[in-house]
């Protein structure tokens, strides 16, 4: 009886604070200028639900596609900025999507609600005349969610996943084995049963050494997708230092030959 009260006690916990534990949002609000990106233009776009959200921009040059970046759950723009600057100076187009409740944005976040967010930020590049076809959509840990739905509902040039996913339900299951996450989570983000629906060409980035979200899961999710794909995994490498130990070389690499599809 002892053992079953505290069981039931941890769930309850866990039930009632788990967006506290998906969610860890940073809520200073920085500049591009901190980032050391003094070009990027702060941007402002209104979801459906009529919040007013913010991302950093940068417009590309020629014909070169613009990458939407959705990013993991803990910081805010300044913790995430690392990939713009590359992608900047090989002449890429950025829109950075800063989420509601992240770095002074009004809201809370949840699942649906990062996926309003997602759209506001692909409508207003629409908004200034950028195709569908002209997008890449790159999610890194929870941002791959996001860029799974948004890859289904718009049809973007390639998707970039780095460190995804199979679904969260799984992945929180992964971590806290001893409880019942599938049944207790409300925020699922099911990549693994929309991958199958994505159309454009994937790249995947798996970290080896990643101790958050499984490598296993991440290949789990790439057999489930459908051709062109490439997979690119890193050894030594983590979670969090993929994209410094070669991840963004090889997203340079594989947007070369998107100018050529």
């Amino acid at each position: 009886m002892i053992f079953g009260g505290v069981y039931a006690v941890m769930a309850g916990w866990l039930y009632f604070n788990q967006r506290g534990i998906l969610y860890i949002p940073y809520t200073a609000q920085p500049s591009p200028a901190e980032a050391g990106l003094p070009d990027m233009e702060v941007v402002e776009y209104q979801t459906a639900g009529g919040l007013t959200l913010y991302g950093w921009y940068q417009q590309a040059q020629g014909d070169k596609p613009t990458i939407v970046y959705f990013h993991g759950n803990a910081g805010n723009l300044l913790n995430h900025s690392w990939i713009a600057g590359p992608l900047i100076e090989a002449g890429y187009g950025v829109l950075l999507v800063e989420y509601r409740g992240y770095g002074g944005n009004p809201g809370k976040p949840t699942e649906d609600g990062l996926y309003a967010d997602g759209r506001a930020a692909i409508e207003f590049l629409k908004g200034a005349g950028i195709n569908e076809n002209g997008l890449v959509f790159f999610g890194q840990s929870l941002g791959t969610g996001i860029a799974v739905k948004m890859a289904i509902e718009y049809s973007p040039k390639a998707l970039i996943l780095q460190s995804p996913y199979t679904s969260i339900a799984k992945a929180g299951q992964h971590h806290y084995w001893y409880l019942p996450v599938l049944w207790l989570i409300k925020d699922k983000f099911p990549s693994d049963e929309r991958i199958g629906d994505v159309a454009a060409p994937l790249l995947v980035l798996i970290a080896e050494r990643d101790t958050i979200i499984p490598p296993k899961m991440s290949r789990q999710l790439f057999a489930l997708a459908n051709q062109p794909k490439t997979l690119k995994a890193l050894a030594d490498t983590g979670h969090n230092d993929l994209s410094s130990n070669g991840g963004i070389k090889a997203v340079l690499e594989f947007l070369s030959k998107l100018q050529i599809i």
